[in-house]
């Protein structure tokens, strides 16, 4: 019975650090790839967000230096939207409220329609939305920049979306949480609070990992 006992709870041990495991995603249709052993990860895990250079809300230039060696939360919006663009702002800040002191998590807004929102637009939506957290940056460009970096790189609409480009309109609940090393860690929906609680949880634990 005590032989039982023990094989049970080692088992039950490996599967709370199998789901405590946060997982690398390489393509677009997410699928998880567990890795234990991190000096194989860049050798099986080579996808990484691409660099970039745009223009937040307060007229700075925001590139990948800024995201250098720091983890990085990402979503899509648009400053006209009534739809799912308002819910994932709100769910966001509670994100935001979180890591608002910690300089080595960053949020990146990147607006789908950029032709519209230029800083001045995205100045006020900030501050209608009370958002003041200096490391989190809603960002404006070249539309076919954005749109390939959002679906290249982050796998913003999936497999779905990989294939499109710049002519069709890019629109998506989805967050994407990528590491220090530009690698794509989670997707979650950015509608739902839950979700969001659980990207905060896997923040915190990519953080005890670095």
């Amino acid at each position: 019975m005590a032989f039982l006992l023990g094989i049970c709870l080692l088992l039950a041990c490996a599967d709370k650090k199998k789901t405590e495991e946060i997982p690398y995603y390489n393509s677009p249709d997410f699928t998880p790839i567990f890795i234990a052993d991190e000096g194989v990860v860049a050798q099986k895990i080579p996808h990484q967000i691409a660099d970039f250079c745009f223009i937040d809300q307060n007229g700075v230039k925001v590139s990948q230096k800024n995201i250098e060696g720091k983890i990085h939360v990402a979503n899509f919006v648009f400053t006209s939207c009534g739809s799912i663009c308002p819910v994932m702002t709100k769910n966001l800040k509670i994100l935001s409220n979180q890591f608002k002191n910690d300089k080595k998590v960053i949020i990146l807004s990147y607006s789908v329609t950029p032709w519209i929102d230029d800083v001045k637009r995205l100045a006020a939506y900030t501050k209608a939305n009370k958002i003041s957290n200096p490391n989190w940056h809603f960002l404006t460009g070249s539309k076919a920049a954005i749109y390939t970096l959002a679906r290249k790189s982050y796998f913003a609409e999936e497999d779905l979306g990989f294939t499109k480009d710049s002519t069709d309109f890019l629109h998506t609940e989805h967050i994407l949480l990528v590491d220090n090393n530009k690698r794509i860690r989670g997707v979650y929906n950015g509608t739902l609070q839950l979700e969001v609680e659980q990207l905060i949880k896997d923040i915190k634990s990519l953080e005890t990992k670095n």
